[in-house]
């Protein structure tokens, strides 16, 4: 019969391995973070190849990550695994909608329908960035159209009934993205009555040009 001492040494062997493995899973979470958020900023520079590349990549350790979830639940399912694929979900999300005009499911990034409603919601971040984007550009119906996808996201995730009450954390979100599309519906109104101000005021100024060359022409 093994001594306390023997039963002992086994069990600081065997937490010093899941101490290996729990830091060596928590660097892989982190990094599909890093590399989602990465590849949001990619998609925002229209690098839609390089932003391609990168979400293969947190595919990969996804993958990985998923595929030790049954010798280790507890390190794998953590609060830090659910932050790594909600900003996967959200840079999966955001690059379909740009590129192919359509809502990714979860069931094609393999993203568990919590983490996919919760990384849907910061979506609408991300297109109020490319609505100021658009109008700094000048263009307005660019603005107006992001503010639309806005709109839609917000109005579906408050659609969701009881599921709305499930998801922990979505009512905070929806909170938040509520104000920015009201911030951003702000900032497109008064872009489209400066400039509609602008044109009215260059149209009397020709006006003006077009009477004073008649009456100097008398």
């Amino acid at each position: 019969m093994p001594s306390l001492k023997t039963v002992l040494k086994q069990i600081r062997r065997e937490l010093k391995g899941k101490e290996k493995v729990r830091d060596r899973v928590q660097a892989d979470m982190r990094k599909v973070t890093s590399v989602s958020k990465q590849a949001i900023l990619f998609i925002h520079q229209k690098r839609l190849k390089e932003a391609k590349k990168l979400l293969g990549k947190a595919k990969e350790i996804i993958s990985r990550l998923d595929g030790m979830a049954k010798e280790h639940p507890d390190i794998i399912h953590s609060g830090l695994y659910d932050i790594a694929l909600q900003e996967y979900a959200e840079a999966n999300i955001f690059l379909t909608l740009i590129e192919e005009g359509r809502f990714v499911t979860p069931k094609e990034i393999n993203v568990p329908p919590i983490d996919y409603v919760l990384g849907l919601a910061d979506v609408i971040g991300e297109y109020r960035r490319l609505a100021l984007d658009a109008l700094r550009e000048g263009n307005m119906k660019k603005s107006e159209e992001c503010l639309q996808v806005m709109d839609e996201i917000y109005t579906e995730l408050m659609a969701m009934d009881e599921a709305y009450m499930l998801v922990p954390g979505l009512r905070r979100k929806c909170d938040i993205a509520r104000k920015i599309i009201e911030t951003t519906r702000g900032d497109v109104t008064h872009e489209i009555r400066r400039q509609s101000l602008e044109k009215h005021m260059k149209r009397l100024e020709k006006l003006e040009k077009r009477f004073e060359n008649l009456e100097k022409g008398r």
